[in-house]
C-alpha cells in the first residue's frame, strides 16, 4: 500500500525522540484500568499471567503485546485499553514469561521471534466466542505480532481481522547496530540490562545449562553479548547472528494477510535505517506504513484529545475503519 502521511505532531516542549520516549514513562499516570488476572500454563510447565478487561456483552477483543522487559501495567498498554474498552472492546494484555508476577520456572524466556506463547494466548481467547479479534503490539511485542501474523499467513483464525504495530525493530541487526551507536541510549541499556541479568542470575537451571556463573553474567554490558551468551543458546539458536536472522520480523511481512498498520517514528532512538519496511509495504496490499517524523519509541504523546494519546486514537481509527 502507499505510505500514509502521518498526522502526528508532538507537544511543543517535547522536542526530541528521547523526550517523546521518556515523558510518557515518567509523567503519565493511568489508574482507572481494573484488570482481572488469569494464568495460562505453557506445555513446558511455564505460566503466563494474562490480564483482562471485559464485559459479558462485548463481541470484539483487543490483544495487546508489550515491549522488552515491559508488562501489562505499562502506560502505553493501559492507555490503549482505556480507550478501546470505552469503545466496546474487551481487552487482553498478556505478560511474557518472567514479565508478570509469576516467576519463570522454565529455561525459556521470550524473544522477538517466539510466537508459540502468543499462539497459546490466541487459542485461549478464541474460546470466548469473539466475532472480531484485533492485535496491538509495541516494540518487541510488535515483532512477536508481525512474526505470528506472517507465520500463520492464510491459516490465521478467521476471527482475527486487524493489527496495529508501533515502534518495532523490523530488522534486528540494523536495530542493534544503531541502538549501540547512540551515546544517550546507554541510559536505556543500563535499565534493560539490570532487569534481564537479574532474571538470569536468579535462574540456576539456565546458568547450569549454559555453563555460566553469575559473576560472568554481571559483566555483560550490551545486547550483543547478552544475545550471544544467553538469548541465542537457551532458545536453540547457534549464535546471536542466527537469532537476529531467524527472528527478524521483516522477512515475514510479505505473508501478512490482514490489514496491518505499522507505525515507526523517524526519530525513534531504538530503530536503525532498515527498520522502516518501505519495500514490504509497497508490495503487500495488507501493509499500511506510517512513518511520522516525531514520536520517539512507544511514545507519541499528545494533548489534543485528553486523556488519550495520538497512538491510541490512531489504533482505534485503523481497527474500526481500516484506514
Amino acid at each position: 500500500m502507499p505510505i500514509i502521511e502521518s498526522t502526528y505532531r508532538p507537544p511543543n516542549f517535547l522536542v526530541s525522540g528521547h523526550a517523546q520516549t521518556i515523558y510518557p514513562f515518567f509523567f503519565r499516570k493511568i489508574k482507572d484500568v481494573d484488570y482481572q488476572r488469569e494464568q495460562l500454563e505453557t506445555p513446558d510447565g511455564g505460566v503466563l499471567d494474562i490480564d483482562w478487561v471485559r464485559t459479558p456483552r462485548n463481541k470484539k477483543l483487543l490483544i495487546l503485546s508489550h515491549g522488552l522487559e515491559g508488562h501489562s501495567q505499562r502506560n502505553y498498554i493501559l492507555g490503549m485499553i482505556r480507550l478501546f474498552s470505552d469503545n466496546g472492546f474487551d481487552c487482553l494484555a498478556w505478560n511474557y514469561r518472567s514479565c508478570g508476577d509469576t516467576p519463570n520456572k522454565t529455561t525459556k524466556f521470550y524473544h522477538h521471534g517466539m510466537t508459540e506463547d502468543m499462539q497459546l494466548v490466541v487459542n485461549h481467547a478464541l474460546k470466548g466466542n469473539y466475532e472480531n479479534i484485533s492485535f496491538v503490539g509495541f516494540s518487541l511485542g510488535g515483532s512477536i505480532t508481525a512474526n505470528y501474523l506472517g507465520e500463520k499467513g492464510d491459516d490465521l483464525p478467521k476471527e482475527i481481522n486487524r493489527a496495529v504495530i508501533f515502534s518495532t525493530p523490523f530488522d534486528l541487526r540494523s536495530a542493534s547496530i544503531y541502538f549501540h551507536s547512540r551515546l544517550f541510549n546507554k541510559v536505556y541499556l543500563y535499565q534493560f540490562m539490570k532487569t534481564l541479568k537479574s532474571k538470569v542470575k536468579d535462574h540456576k537451571d539456565i546458568l547450569n545449562d549454559l555453563g555460566l556463573d553469575a559473576a560472568l553474567v554481571t559483566k555483560i554490558k550490551d545486547f550483543n553479548t547478552f544475545d550471544e551468551l544467553i538469548t541465542a543458546p537457551i532458545h536453540g539458536f547457534k549464535n546471536k547472528n542466527e537469532y537476529y536472522q531467524k527472528a527478524c520480523p521483516k522477512q515475514r511481512l510479505p505473508n501478512i494477510r490482514i490489514p496491518t498498520l505499522l507505525v515507526n517514528a523517524q526519530n525513534d532512538p531504538f530503530l536503525g535505517p532498515n527498520c522502516f519496511p518501505f519495500e514490504e509495504a509497497k508490495y503487500n496490499p495488507n501493509i499500511f506504513l506510517e512513518v511520522p517524523k516525531q514520536g520517539g519509541h512507544c511514545g507519541f504523546p499528545s494533548f489534543n484529545n485528553p486523556p488519550h494519546y495520538w497512538s491510541e486514537m490512531r489504533a482505534l481509527e485503523f481497527i474500526l475503519k481500516g484506514i
